[in-house]
């Protein structure tokens, strides 16, 4: 087969300040040998220099590695850096937090939507996902450190109405990653867990003239795949990497392969792990108290991925349909490491399809985590300290989903114990998630109050709802005392419902078996 080449080639073709795409998440769909061998190249001849990094999701593992974009973090090497969330890669945060790399932070769905602009030669992409958010011209421009100055986002107006136009970004490069190709470079992805949007970003590549590379496990003889299980076809193929040691090729970021993430295999609801009853358990069962029969519905990264625990152990999956920004729909979500993986889904999307299914308003109502959130309700989840972390599909979900419910424990830390109907406080946290002004903003209580949102911050302790462009505590929960374990370690005064009511008691109490009357309702 004519196409195969080893790593090494892959990486001799990569030029100096090429623009370089992959479409991953986690581990998911990125091509580590691949990256390795550029890394390694650069090292011993300082070759590919002053290269663009574009990747739509997260890309690495949180380990102190060289796995995901850490593979290519060097000083020199990535000097501008485009994506959604980087915060899996160690290294790389370091390059951008230490000015090394210039860096923008775009929200996920922007990117699978971008390629199919290049590859149609269209304006870019328009929309208002991230109006009054920090990608907003007129608030940072998605831009995550002082050396990085060029405006890649501009406000327009149509019609009257304000708009963002995201610039095409068009990559020389596209760094893919399938399960099998044929003899002839026709592409299957039967063992990843996602599609991502690696067809729309070949496609751009090849009709603007670039070069796509593709890293997969097999080879198949010529005119041997069923032609619907060919995700990329192979005149969009260029080149083929295929891979040497199977950890060049994980499946997620903690997972070599299991048949159940890729669909090949369903797992008992009874064999999904039950978690065990603390202060998340708590905001997760009474988060999913929002949830009625037949609602479609989204579960960020975090704390918020919990709620699809709760819905299994409750014997309720069949009665809702789960799914996760990366494409899976229905059955129970994975979490931790595996995030973006599903148990017994239904059917898998391609990345762009579900976000353009998310932008339209067709989620009911999605569950999200916090870093922050001040006073006037506003949220942020992209910015820590001096580390970028991203919105990844927080700011599409966010904004265009009529019921948002905000999951995060009330202060960073705490430890408590529930128990017999009761939250008891054993040991304060450190930090108040709850603060006057916050690092960044991600998620704008002024716009949602524009766009009619229902909008709930879910706490172990409390409850508070998002009224006028301020906090309303309206529910505490059993064993709390309001003013010493609630008010005195906000530093705000929210104001207090008059109808104020405790949390149910039987959230508190290690059999529940209470959501099924409540979803049916």
């Amino acid at each position: 087969m004519s196409k195969i080449i080893t790593a090494q080639q892959a990486a001799e073709l990569i030029f100096d300040g090429a623009v370089v795409a992959a479409a991953t998440i986690g581990l998911s769909g990125w091509p580590q040998e691949v990256a390795l061998a550029i890394g390694d190249r650069f090292l011993q001849t300082g070759h590919p220099g002053g290269i663009t990094l574009i990747h739509s999701c997260a890309c690495g593992d949180h380990q102190d590695n060289r796995n995901g974009s850490s593979s290519i973090a060097y000083d020199g090497l990535v000097t501008r850096l485009i994506c959604a969330h980087t915060s899996s890669a160690m290294y790389m945060v370091n390059l951008v937090a230490e000015e090394k790399a210039e860096c923008y932070l775009l929200p996920q769905g922007v990117f699978p939507q971008m390629y199919r602009s290049v590859s149609g030669n269209k304006p870019g992409v328009i929309t208002k996902v991230g109006l009054h958010t920090f990608v907003d011209p007129r608030i940072e421009g998605a831009k995550a450190n002082s050396i990085t100055k060029e405006d890649i986002i501009e406000l327009i107006e149509i019609d009257g109405e304000e708009w963002l136009r995201y610039k095409n970004l068009v990559p020389d490069f596209a760094l893919l990653r399938c399960t099998c190709c044929d003899e002839k470079g026709n592409m299957t992805m039967d063992e990843e867990i996602v599609f991502m949007e690696q067809l729309s970003l070949a496609s751009a590549v090849k009709n603007r003239g670039g070069t796509v590379i593709c890293q997969v496990k097999y080879i198949a003889s010529a005119d041997s795949l069923h032609p619907k299980r060919v995700k990329i076809p192979a005149s969009l193929i260029d080149y083929v990497v295929v891979t040497t040691k199977p950890e060049y090729h994980m499946q997620t970021q903690q997972t070599l392969y299991n048949p159940a993430f890729s669909g090949d295999m369903r797992v008992p609801a009874t064999e999904l792990p039950r978690i065990p009853l603390d202060a998340r358990k708590v905001i997760n069962r009474r988060a999913a108290m929002e949830l009625r029969k037949g609602a479609m519905v989204n579960l960020g990264k975090g704390v918020p991925e919990g709620v699809a625990h709760i819905v299994a152990e409750e014997g309720l999956a069949d009665s809702i349909i789960l799914t996760t920004e990366l494409g899976g729909y229905g059955g129970i979500p994975a979490g931790g490491l595996d995030f973006a993986a599903t148990y017994n889904a239904e059917a898998i999307l391609d990345h762009g399809s579900m976000f353009d299914l998310y932008d339209g308003g067709g989620l009911d109502i999605a569950f999200l985590g916090t870093a922050q959130v001040d006073c006037r309700g506003n949220v942020n989840v992209s910015k820590l300290g001096k580390s970028p972390i991203g919105p990844g599909g927080f700011i599409n979900i966010s904004q265009n989903t009529h019921n948002i419910v905000f999951c995060g424990t009330f202060t960073s830390g705490a430890k408590v114990k529930a128990a017999d109907g009761r939250l008891e406080v054993l040991q304060e946290g450190k930090s108040n998630k709850f603060v006057n002004d916050l690092m960044q903003i991600t998620f704008s209580s002024k716009y949602a109050e524009q766009t009619g949102q229902n909008v709930l911050f879910v706490t172990e302790r409390c409850v508070f709802k998002l009224n006028n462009q301020k906090l309303e505590l309206i529910e505490i929960a059993p064993g709390i005392d309001m003013q010493t374990q609630i008010l005195d370690l906000l530093p705000f005064a929210p104001e207090v419902s008059p109808e104020l009511k405790a949390m149910d008691a039987t959230l508190f109490r290690e059999i529940w078996g209470g959501l099924s009357g409540i979803i049916e309702g």
